[in-house]
């Protein structure tokens, strides 16, 4: 059976856990209207102001998948800014004024950067959110590969946390660490009346007692969350993907269930996945086609709106749609790609041809109602899960049955049986 693409903007999937919204665009001028005054926490990591252009590796076919010997290296974004740091800062401010207006007023910011802008990016902060509103900067230190000579190697990252407002949300008691042995070398190892193990000092007069059962807690300096490594099963193939564990301490620290999280630069949605975790909802706004693809895979087991139009590409389709007893069995037969890659992409190896199925990333199949497709079952390519399932079944529903493609070019097509003549 032929199918064809057809048009459409909001695909839904429901999952198991909270969920949120995934939008394509610049976050300084997409409509974020419904959110304005309702967001608790926004994360911003955007680009550093490197000069680099940033890629995205995307394995291909079953092969690709499971040996990661195969795959292409695809632009992801620019951190080359041709005004310099004027046309920079300027995107820095668009996006602050923007969390700004997004944030409640119990609402938090955490502004991701590094030594390159974070002076300029404190100057901001402090006119848009007021200096008044500054609680923290906190050192992200950790171990990368590469070491320098001709100066101290860079291994740290600036984050700025910024309140909206006096009414600041904040549960240090949700983000506590293990307790560190650093202080038994000035301190007086006891048991108190009841038994319990515990740490004493004498200062000014009074005696202070630290109980070792008793949660610690982070101070401002971050040395105990890893950098993700090249071998990470974390790993997406998205450049400058931060660790779930350092998402995770900044959602937790100022939301509460419920609560919306907002990324405006979401690339491989490390911070939705946090918020999903910790049972808040999330918005993700991004440029890239490839991190909304990599966004949904990541995101497949929670309840999800993907608010991107479909594409209409060449490509060609073919399936088969049989009718069983409550459902339909929906199998892939054949897809002809009409991939056009673009300028510099890299193939690995030299030549890799990608053809037939191995150029389809991940697909799902649902049904058309009420102006949006509905997903009803999704298979994605994944390295536990390297090979593409070809028959995916449907319940007999109302609607109309339809087939969505990600290729691996991070298009989304829409598709439907070709009416017979």
């Amino acid at each position: 059976m032929i199918w064809r693409q057809i048009d459409g903007d909001r695909e839904q999937i429901v999952g198991d856990r909270a969920g949120g919204v995934l939008l394509q665009g610049d976050a300084r001028t997409v409509d974020l209207s419904a959110y304005q005054g309702r967001v608790q926490c926004v994360y911003l990591d955007p680009p550093f102001f490197t000069g680099d252009e940033f890629n995205f590796r995307m394995r291909v076919g079953e092969s690709g998948w499971a040996e990661g010997k195969q795959y292409l290296t695809l632009g992801a974004y620019s951190d080359s800014f041709p005004g310099g740091q004027a046309q920079y800062l300027a995107l820095l401010r668009g996006l602050l004024e923007r969390a700004y207006d997004l944030l409640s007023d119990t609402g938090a910011l955490f502004l991701h950067l590094d030594s390159r802008m974070s002076a300029h990016a404190r100057i901001l902060c402090d006119q848009i959110f007021k200096e008044s509103n500054f609680i923290n900067e906190i050192i992200w230190a950790y171990q990368s590969g590469g070491r320098s000579k001709r100066h101290f190697s860079r291994k740290h990252d600036v984050i700025l946390f910024y309140a909206k407002s006096r009414q600041l949300y904040f549960d240090i008691t949700r983000v506590a660490v293990p307790r560190r042995d650093t202080r038994s070398n000035h301190m007086r190892r006891t048991v108190d009346a009841q038994g319990r193990p515990c740490r004493t000092i004498r200062a000014g007069g009074k005696i202070y007692t630290y109980y070792d059962d008793e949660p610690a807690y982070p101070d401002d300096v971050w040395a105990d969350v890893s950098h993700l490594q090249q071998k990470d099963p974390q790993r997406t193939g998205y450049d400058t993907q931060k660790p779930l564990a350092l998402l995770n301490r900044i959602v937790r620290c100022c939301t509460r269930p419920g609560d919306i999280v907002a990324d405006l630069c979401c690339g491989s949605g490390t911070t939705l996945m946090a918020a999903a975790e910790n049972d808040c909802r999330f918005l993700g706004v991004d440029l890239s086609p490839h991190a909304i693809s990599v966004c949904r895979k990541r995101l497949l087991d929670t309840t999800l709106e993907v608010r991107v139009p479909f594409t209409h590409t060449g490509a060609r389709l073919e399936a088969d749609l049989v009718p069983g007893i409550g459902y339909y069995e929906i199998e892939l037969q054949n897809y002809e790609p009409d991939l056009a890659f673009p300028e510099g992409t890299r193939f690995t190896p030299a030549g890799l041809r990608v053809e037939g199925l191995d150029a389809i990333d991940q697909w799902s199949v649902g049904f058309l109602r009420d102006g949006a497709y509905k997903v009803y079952v999704s298979n994605a390519r994944r390295k536990q899960t390297p090979a593409l399932r070809t028959l995916l079944e449907l319940p007999l529903l109302r609607g109309q049955a339809a087939i969505s493609i990600v290729d691996v070019l991070g298009r989304r097509t829409l598709w439907v049986p070709e009416e017979e003549k």
